[in-house]
Parts: structure tokens; C-alpha cells; sequence
């Protein structure tokens, strides 16, 4: 019983640290990161080597428990590395969105290198605000690094996503899951189900 008890002990304070430390203004909000559809876990940073035009995909997809406008950017140091191909802002530019309790939203781009950092590395950062109705000042301004690329002096000869193409069928892996079919919850649901797998042992 005292060992059942201690599983559960440190199962909570596992998930109360996670909390705290991927929120530090309390359950506000969550988010789930992407590149080219594969989630990255906890504070992953993806770090591919690109050639110069290839493209790559970004999503980010915030859950909310109060009603908040959300807006993200994807960020770069200076201006003219990335570009992006598709999505709801270029490049240092902010895109919003008003979300209900419990709403989730999912930002997205599709971007490329260009050849301006061409043999070396730079960082591409995700920046969001939450701003509450009815104030102007945000609750919550934030942003993590989501991707530090590689850039070679080599071109990319492969197929570019246009207006016409899903750049989830042209980028993301087979295997992999969609954002939107993701439960906000998912951390959680895994803590459940290993405390009902210790009470049955």
C-alpha cells in the first residue's frame, strides 16, 4: 500500500513540475510544437540541416483556458534568411486570434532558407501574447526557439509546396499526427493510466 502510495505521491509532483515549469503564470495555457509534422517533446529544439529553398513546416497549437486573443510570430535574427511560403504572417510579423475557454488554435507556416546565412546556423523563434478582453495590456508576452537549422551553400532541386499543395502531404512524415487529432490532455491521460496500472499490481 505505503509503495502505492509513493507511486502516486511522485506521479503527481512529476506532473506539477511539468506544469510549473512549462507555465510559469499557471494554467492559462498549453501548446504542442511541430516540424514537418512530428511533435517535439517538452523544450526539443528541431535542428535540421537545409539546403537553401528548401522548404519546412512549422505549427504550434495552443490550447487556452480562458477566452484570450492569442497572436504568433515566427521570429528571425535580422531580416531576409527565411521566407515564408505559406501561412498567416511573414516573417517578424504577428497573426491573432480570439479563442473561447478550452478553444485550441493551431499557427502554421511553411518557410524556406534563403541564401543569406548560407554555411551557417540561425535560429528561427516562436513569440506569442496573450491579451485578455477588455485589456490592452497582454497577460503573458513569451516566445522559445523552435527550429535551429543548418543552412548549406547547396540548393534545394526538390518539389516547393504552393497555394495548391497540402504542405502537410509534401512535408510531414507518413507515420506522423496531425495536430489537430492530438488531445490537449495527452500528459494527463498518461498519468491516469499508470496510477490504474499501480493500484492493479
Amino acid at each position: 500500500m505505503k509503495t502505492k502510495i509513493l507511486i502516486i505521491g511522485l506521479i503527481f509532483i512529476i506532473f506539477t513540475n511539468l506544469a510549473v515549469a512549462s507555465n510559469p503564470y499557471g494554467e492559462i495555457y498549453t501548446y504542442e510544437v511541430y516540424y514537418n509534422g512530428i511533435i517535439l517533446p517538452g523544450t526539443d529544439v528541431a535542428k535540421p540541416t537545409l539546403k537553401i529553398g528548401e522548404p519546412f513546416e512549422i505549427k504550434v497549437n495552443m490550447t487556452v483556458y480562458q477566452e484570450y486573443k492569442v497572436s504568433g510570430a515566427l521570429y528571425e535574427i535580422g531580416s531576409g534568411n527565411f521566407e515564408v511560403i505559406e501561412g498567416p504572417s511573414e516573417m517578424n510579423r504577428y497573426s491573432g486570434k480570439i479563442l473561447m475557454p478550452n478553444e485550441s488554435h493551431v499557427f502554421k507556416w511553411v518557410v524556406k532558407p534563403t541564401d543569406g546565412w548560407a554555411g551557417g546556423s540561425l535560429p528561427i523563434d516562436f513569440r506569442y501574447s496573450l491579451v485578455e478582453k477588455g485589456n490592452p495590456e497582454p497577460v503573458l508576452n513569451s516566445g522559445f526557439t523552435v527550429a535551429y537549422p543548418y543552412i548549406s551553400t547547396e540548393y534545394y532541386e526538390g518539389k516547393v509546396p504552393s497555394s495548391d499543395t497540402s504542405p502537410s502531404e509534401t512535408l510531414s512524415s507518413p507515420n506522423s499526427t496531425s495536430s489537430e487529432s492530438i488531445p490537449a490532455f495527452t500528459i494527463l491521460a498518461a498519468v491516469f493510466a499508470i496510477t490504474l496500472i499501480s493500484f492493479r499490481h
